[in-house]
């Protein structure tokens, strides 16, 4: 099972699961409104370490949509889907936008 790295926490993670289902599963404070369709880019992740899958074309139009640097380092979490061990951190979170998050997204 990989472990997934927040600040000084460590969470196990179900291989294959989407990483914003992980944090939020385990108290991680992470916004996500669009329910995990990578429309909205508010699940976003900053990559500190790991090796996580390659962007896909969707993932990478809403980055540039949204303006965001498209190198790898910042990801959405709602695409990525765990399958090693990565060090992550929330980049939007519910309680800095002062709103519930959106729909829970679907595995």
């Amino acid at each position: 099972m990989p472990t997934i790295v927040v600040g000084d926490k460590e969470l196990n993670g179900e291989e294959g699961k989407k990483l914003v289902l992980v944090l939020e599963d385990h108290g991680i404070d992470i916004m996500h409104m669009c329910g995990g369709h990578a429309q909205c880019g508010t699940c976003r992740v900053e990559v500190l370490g790991g090796s996580v899958e390659p962007m896909s074309p969707l993932e990478l139009r809403t980055l540039q949509t949204k303006g965001v640097a498209t190198d790898g380092h910042i990801r959405l979490s709602c695409q990525l889907r765990v399958k090693e061990d990565i060090a992550v951190q929330p980049l939007l979170t519910v309680h800095e936008m002062g709103v519930g998050p959106g729909p829970r997204p679907r595995d």
